[in-house]
């Protein structure tokens, strides 16, 4: 059985796993990446694609920022649609400066692998059996088959990033954790199509007849999203049922303005909010979605993956280059707190924007009640312009 030995033994390709050891890489830590889907899966994956700043600005210090330069769209606002009619949250003006950019995670994950294969740092796909040993002592070690041969990485850390059903999370005992979780009573039905946006920045719509979202990826890809029942089929939506669909739960003049075309993706996805605590045991860190999911009303699943990759690059250079233990003690203590806050806020802009099937005529009438003060009151268009932006990061302190 062949050995390889690392300092970081990272579990999962993603865009997590991926900028994780491009950071640590820069940083001069060794590591590997182990993924158990090929290259091309990972790449084929439609995810989200609204990046907070400092999103961006931590890619910019991995090196992979000339694309997201290049081609990421800024955007400074977004509209709230209720009631017939489109209100604008300026997010630039609210916040001191600070915007979002349109750039797909597909985008991100490919910036990362293709940095990766250029500097020759050792990535492993279609890992079959991934098994995580020993974590609780100080010589973990991550087992591998590849190409019909066993493989065994023994490393000094590792770093789960390998999402929810990932094995990282599955290989700690029940008994050291412990799990919240909230399911909502509906998903979202999206389509991506190579259509010009409906406008310039996203537009969420409360509407009676249920939750939508416009999207776009680029100046000529959009992508749209109907709230729709969980059991939910896609095979049963045509594209004109879906273009129909979003119409009606558009106000009247972006109804009018939508231009609809053949789809290139249709899916469909539960939304669901998971948080487990701690994110540290022993010598394994959990990180992005194998630790904590948001729905996606809020765009914060990506950036919160990234704050927790900022984290964990920073706690594992102090402990191998500064000789310092710090970080690592503190990581999971310093991602909770981001994370909670993350939840709560696509928790409650979740609850604001969907329709719930038991909410009846005055729960709808409760939220436009508290969209109409959202959108006239500068304090509370301030809250929401700071949360989806991102809020501040802490430094590690006491």
């Amino acid at each position: 059985m062949p050995t390889l030995r690392t300092q970081v033994a990272i579990i999962g390709a993603g865009p997590a796993g991926l900028l994780l050891g491009q950071l640590l890489h820069l940083a001069g830590v060794d590591n590997i990446v182990i993924e158990r889907q090929s290259c091309e899966h990972v790449l084929g994956r439609i995810r989200a694609g609204v990046l907070e700043q400092t999103t961006c600005e931590l890619l910019e210090q991995a090196g992979v920022g000339t694309r997201l330069s290049a081609l990421g769209l800024v955007h400074d606002g977004i509209e709230l649609s209720f009631a017939g009619q489109r209100h604008r949250i300026d997010l630039h003006g609210l916040t001191g400066g600070r915007h979002v950019t349109v750039y797909g995670q597909t985008d991100v994950t490919r910036d990362l692998v293709e940095a990766r294969r250029a500097a020759s740092l050792p990535t492993v796909y279609e890992a079959a059996n991934v098994a995580l040993h020993d974590h609780d002592t100080s010589s973990p070690t991550v087992t591998y088959r590849s190409r019909e041969t066993d493989v065994t990485v023994e490393c000094d850390f590792i770093a789960g990033c390998d999402g929810f059903h990932g094995p990282s999370r599955a290989s700690v005992p029940a008994s050291a954790m412990r799990t919240y979780e909230r399911g909502y009573p509906f998903g979202w039905l999206g389509i991506l199509a190579d259509t010009p946006p409906v406008s310039h920045e996203l537009i969420y719509s409360n509407h009676e007849r249920g939750f939508a979202l416009c999207s776009m990826r680029s100046p000529t890809r959009t992508r749209y999203y109907v709230q729709c029942a969980l059991d939910e089929k896609v095979e049963r939506w045509t594209d004109q049922a879906f273009w129909d669909e979003l119409r009606a739960r558009l106000d009247p003049a972006t109804a009018r303005s939508l231009v609809t075309g053949p789809s290139i993706e249709k899916s469909m996805a539960p939304l669901r909010s998971f948080v487990v605590e701690p994110m540290r045991f022993g010598r394994l860190f959990l990180a992005g979605d194998a630790a904590h999911i948001v729905p996606p009303t809020g765009a914060k699943g990506l950036n919160l993956a990234a704050s927790d990759i900022r984290y964990l690059a920073r706690a594992l250079t102090m402990y191998f280059i500064e000789r310092s233990d710090e970080g690592i003690d503190k990581y999971s203590q310093m991602c909770l707190r981001r994370v909670w806050k993350a939840e709560r806020f696509s928790w409650w802009f979740t609850s604001l924007m969907h329709k719930f099937p038991d909410a009846g005529g005055f729960g709808h009438k409760m939220q436009q009640a508290e969209l109409d003060y959202l959108v006239h009151s500068r304090a509370a268009s301030t809250a929401l312009a700071e949360n989806y932006v991102g809020l501040p990061f802490d430094r590690v302190e006491d």
